[in-house]
């Protein structure tokens, strides 16, 4: 049973383990499976990942392990268990976010909509899998792939991911620079302030009072609904858009598609897989509340899309007609033009959103990237210590956002470039994240009972095929900036007859070798109390032909991609 006020002063890693329910009502204590309690007997690395579940607007007990009997009951839970799914989501719609789907609104009007009803399964599909992961098995993304796939790709992971996420930063605070120039504001004072308010909110040593800040945050992304009210756009449109897919008539395919996969680097970005699954376990949930959890995360997709139709469609329905369509520049001219067309109250809640997407932004990744080097670094990392307990884990935290802040008032700094390398960057790696993802979740030491069905495999294996064409396609139009719609259709149409050949030959090999799959099946009974065991007692996992094959290309794939870029972003810095 949840409790929204008592104990909420005491200090979290201290509070006494009294409290809970009596017998008789929903909710009431009975023995749990202390395999799923007990860091000891499992792989939770730290201590301060135990315990209570002491939530942004409500507390679990850990004695509670009974039933949720009622309406009631099953609210309460819910709304404790509300967060890490809500600001993953929300979070996503940050300010490069705020960028590119405005330039689709801006020079298309509503024709893209669709992509964004495309995009939904994928969404849940990759953040179901993670909070899987973090609840079943109490270790972060990074920590997983160091320990079951070696070093390389363990410190490839947190490499690749600490850059992209400090030039992800770095792209936030252009963000909230944007906004505070439309209002009128200090620009350095303001990009400076922002990044202390969000390094004073996550060094309390209160995870509770870091999620109350990240839950303002996003409620704050709600002053976008109030655009689409000003402005008018016309609904039966939006919602043909919506459901109907279509081109813009008359522009050039490799233009269209090119924004196209922009919009799906941005709204599927890797450091979302590493945020979600180290904050549900800094949240200290379990297998026994992965249902609620779902729930939080399907919240957070409805508010995540909302917002993104939202600015497709004000900014279709604002510039209109005007000289300005088709001509996108960034996101304070859309300030700009919606303070000029529709009102100076829709300017001026247009930066107000973009500043707070902006903050709420920074703060996951930034909290994404430190989560992730103390996983492989055996750090304290968790919100319920302070500074003192886990100096490490907030030296990254902060030194992350600082020089990210940084860079942003410099006078000089490559900004545009910046903005550009962090979106193809996102879209060269994203591809390798899921790869991953979806082994570790077909891992049954890691996951037992809770690996992935065939349904699911298959789907995102697809999503995987279609991202790497999508990779492949991105990082040519960076190395070769006029890249035909001729070779963009044919990148597409020789990855799809790869992918179904690849498809092809898996169906057939697992016709012939079936897995294993008795144990599993006897063990879905225990769901709710099982959880990964330490990692020194799981047997390493065996790599077959393909698994290593399958690697290896990836390896060269990612080699080949990020220096081909790398390269790229130089000459254009050179010739500036």
């Amino acid at each position: 049973m949840t409790d929204n006020s008592s104990h909420a002063d005491e200090p979290e890693r201290d509070r006494p383990r009294s409290g809970a329910p009596p017998p008789g009502r929903p909710g009431a204590p009975r023995p749990p499976d202390r395999r799923a309690e007990s860091p000891a007997r499992t792989a939770v690395l730290d201590e301060a990942h135990t315990g209570d579940i002491l939530g942004a607007l409500g507390t679990i007990r850990r004695e509670d392990v009974g039933p949720r009997a009622g309406l009631s009951a099953r609210l309460k839970t819910l709304i404790a268990i509300v967060g890490p799914g809500l600001i993953v989501m929300v979070g996503d719609n940050d300010a490069g976010a705020f960028g590119t789907y405005t330039q689709a609104g801006q020079n298309y009007g509503t024709t893209l909509l669709w992509t964004l009803l495309l995009l939904v399964p994928v969404l849940y599909v990759n953040q179901e899998m993670v909070l899987r992961l973090g609840a079943v098995t109490g270790v972060g993304h990074a920590r997983l792939i160091l320990e079951r796939f070696g070093r390389f790709w363990g410190a490839f992971s947190v490499i690749d991911l600490f850059l992209l996420n400090a030039l992800t930063i770095v792209t936030e605070f252009i963000g909230v620079s944007l906004g505070l120039s439309y209002l009128g504001l200090p620009r350095v004072p303001g990009v400076l302030v922002s990044a202390a308010v969000v390094i004073a909110a996550a060094s309390t040593g209160s995870f509770r009072r870091f999620e109350r800040v990240c839950l303002a945050l996003v409620a704050g992304s709600l002053l976008l609904v109030p655009i689409v009210v000003l402005s008018h756009p016309p609904l039966g449109q939006v919602a043909r858009d919506f459901v109907v897919p279509a081109l813009p008539g008359g522009a050039e395919l490799s233009t269209v598609m090119l924004l196209i996969i922009a919009i799906v680097g941005t709204t599927v970005a890797p450091w979302q897989l590493f945020f979600q699954q180290s904050y549900v376990i800094d949240k200290r949930i379990t297998p026994r509340f992965i249902g609620y959890e779902k729930a939080d995360l399907w919240i957070g997709l409805v508010v995540v899309v909302v917002g993104a139709a939202a600015m497709m469609a004000f900014t279709a329905a604002a510039f209109a007609g005007q000289p300005e369509f088709g001509q996108f520049t960034d996101a304070g001219g859309v300030a700009a033009g919606l303070g000029r067309y529709v009102g100076a109250t829709a300017g001026v809640l247009f930066a107000l959103a973009l500043i707070d997407a902006s903050i709420i932004g920074a703060a996951a990744v930034s909290l994404s990237t430190a989560y992730a080097i103390g996983d492989v670094l055996g750090l304290r990392h968790s919100l319920h210590r302070n500074i003192r307990e886990a100096k490490g884990f907030y030296a990254v935290f902060a030194g992350v956002l600082a020089v990210s802040a940084v860079v942003v008032v410099v006078p000089g700094s490559p900004l545009g470039l910046l903005t550009e390398g962090v979106q193809t960057l996102a879209g060269v790696l994203l591809p390798s994240a899921s790869v991953f993802l979806l082994l570790l979740c077909n891992d049954r030491e890691v996951l037992g009972p809770w690996v992935n069905g065939r349904g699911r495999n298959v789907f995102t294996s697809a999503v995987i095929a279609v991202l790497v064409m999508l990779s492949t396609i991105l990082t040519a139009s960076v190395v070769f900036p006029g890249i035909s719609s001729t070779a963009i259709v044919t990148v597409l149409l020789t990855g799809t007859v790869l992918a179904v050949a690849v498809a092809v030959a898996v169906a057939v090999h697992r016709h012939r070798h079936p897995p294993e799959t008795g144990e599993v099946r006897r063990d879905r009974e225990r769901r709710a109390t099982w959880r990964m065991p330490p990692l020194a007692l799981l047997r390493r996992p065996e790599l077959g032909i393909g698994r290593r094959l399958g690697l290896t290309v990836l390896r060269a794939y990612l080699v080949v991609a990020v220096g081909m870029v790398v390269v790229r972003v130089v000459q254009i810095a050179l010739a500036r």
